[in-house]
This record gives structure tokens, C-alpha cells and sequence, in this order.
């Protein structure tokens, strides 16, 4: 797969991006014959480019996705379920499943086991993972990300315009990461996410693996998945589908997260 820029005015479209702040300030419309707490507050329009622009707004909006301050989703895996909750604003953490506990309080990882079960996985590599697989494509308005044009993918006869996304040096544990939304050019909906793993490694890869997307549920007025399917791939194309990941138990709310819930508990085992 080549990743390439290539028009003038998209370039225009990164640099301003780059320049300017990508949320303004909130604008607070104060009726003076009326309690504070009856103030309304009008959230303006953040900054992005065209094509980033319209994925977001098939989806219900990134003004939208920015009022949320809790997620929380159920995967069935095959020892059970997997909860994970999430708090949107500080990326706080909590995975439990049948034999582990996995949290992180915005400092500190952590992990606890729970009786006879010997937790073998890699808790930083698992952070966040499936929280930035399901928060697609709002979790590609970060701040630090960098856009560009990417070459578009062909499946089954139909072609899907491509947004490449990168990151500035030092943004998460992963700044190497690439993904690239591939997105319907009628309706703006993300119908691919193709993504490189460099946890670990120096550098990036240049090898693209593939999550399709087309399965989608309203929540809270934000259109996000109801499953997702994993493809095989080779030389950075999908070949056939792997498996599905289903969501259950979806919950997105403006309300913050019980902080509690994600401090580790005294016989928990931090992780470096």
C-alpha cells in the first residue's frame, strides 16, 4: 500500500490544522433574568480537515463525541465476558474479565489476578487497545495527530477514499502507530480501519493490518460499532474475514466515571 500526499490544498488544510487550535473556546450564553444553572453552553465547531470533517459528522459529530466523559462496552471472549470502562477525559481504565482485573488511574498500571489464574498477557500493549479500536473514528481527533491523503482501497469492487493518520513525536506509548479510516465517499461513513503495531519496536512498519467496519448502533447521538470484523490481509490489502468482535452493554454518557473504580487495590501488582 502506498501513503502519499497528494493535492496542494490538502496539505493548505494539515498546515492550518497544525496552526490552529483544534477546539475553541466554549461560548456561554448567560440569560441574566435566570439561576446559573440555567445558562446554556454552546460548543463551537472544532477545526479538522474536509475528509477527517465528514467521517466525524456521519457519525454524530466530534462536538458531540467531545461532551462524553464515560464509555463503557462488553466483549464475550472464551473464558467469558470482558468489561471495559473507560474515562474519556483523563483515559483511565478498567478491564475485568473472569481471570484478571486490569486497571490504570491516569499514573499507574495494573494488574490483578484473580483466584487460580495466572495472568500471562502484556498489560502496556493492552491499554486503551480495544477502547481505540471501538472509538473509532473519534479517537482520530486527539490532539498531536497529523493528517494526510492516503491511496484509496478497492474491496469487492468498490473503492474507499483513505485518510492516513500519524502522530508527533512523543504522543502515547505508540507514536509509530499509523492508521489509515477508509470511509464511503457518498455518505462519509468508515467502512475500514487498516493499522500497523510497533509496541515495542523502532520505527514504523510498513505492514497494514485490516478491521472492517460495518456494523454500526446509535448511542447518545453517536453512531458507533456494533461488531467489527477482522480480515487476513496480504501485501496490505484484505483478503477474507477472520472473525467478528461483538459489542454489548454499550454505554456512552456525559456523566464522569466513579473515579474509584480505577485506583489499584491494595494486593494488585503494578506494572513498569
Amino acid at each position: 500500500m502506498k501513503k502519499s500526499l497528494q493535492i496542494m490544498t490538502l496539505a493548505i488544510l494539515i498546515v492550518a490544522c497544525k496552526n490552529e487550535p483544534k477546539v475553541n473556546s466554549a461560548v456561554i450564553e448567560t440569560d441574566t433574568s435566570t439561576s446559573l444553572s440555567n445558562q446554556k453552553e454552546a460548543i463551537t465547531t472544532s477545526i479538522y480537515p474536509e475528509a477527517i470533517t465528514k467521517v466525524f459528522d456521519a457519525h454524530g459529530g466530534i462536538d458531540q463525541w467531545n461532551k462524553m466523559k464515560s464509555l463503557a462496552f462488553t466483549m464475550e471472549k472464551p473464558n467469558g465476558k470482558e468489561v471495559t470502562k473507560t474515562n474519556l477525559q483523563t483515559r483511565a481504565e478498567l478491564i475485568d474479565t473472569p481471570t484478571y482485573t486490569q486497571g490504570f488511574d491516569g499514573e499507574t498500571l495494573w494488574i490483578k489476578e484473580k483466584a487460580g489464574s495466572e495472568y500471562k498477557g502484556k498489560p502496556m500493549f493492552y491499554k486503551g487497545l480495544m477502547m481505540y479500536f471501538y472509538a473509532m473514528p473519534f479517537i482520530v481527533g486527539d490532539d498531536g495527530i497529523i493528517y494526510e491523503e492516503a491511496e484509496p482501497l478497492t474491496f469487492e469492487g468498490k473503492t474507499y477514499p483513505g485518510i492516513l493518520i500519524s502522530y508527533e513525536a512523543g504522543i502515547g506509548e505508540s507514536p509509530d502507530d499509523e492508521y489509515i479510516i477508509y470511509y464511503d465517499s457518498e455518505t462519509g461513513q468508515m467502512q475500514w480501519l487498516a493499522y500497523t503495531v510497533t509496541f515495542g519496536k523502532d520505527g514504523k512498519s510498513n505492514e497494514f493490518k485490516f478491521i472492517r467496519y460495518n456494523n454500526w448502533q446509535t448511542v447518545n447521538g453517536l453512531v458507533v460499532p456494533k461488531s467489527v470484523d477482522w480480515y487476513t490481509y496480504e501485501n496490505n490489502q484484505p483478503i477474507e474475514k477472520r472473525n467478528t468482535v461483538e459489542f454489548t452493554d454499550v454505554m456512552i454518557s456525559e456523566k464522569f466515571p466513579d473515579t474509584s473504580i480505577f485506583e489499584k487495590p491494595e494486593d494488585a501488582k503494578v506494572i513498569e
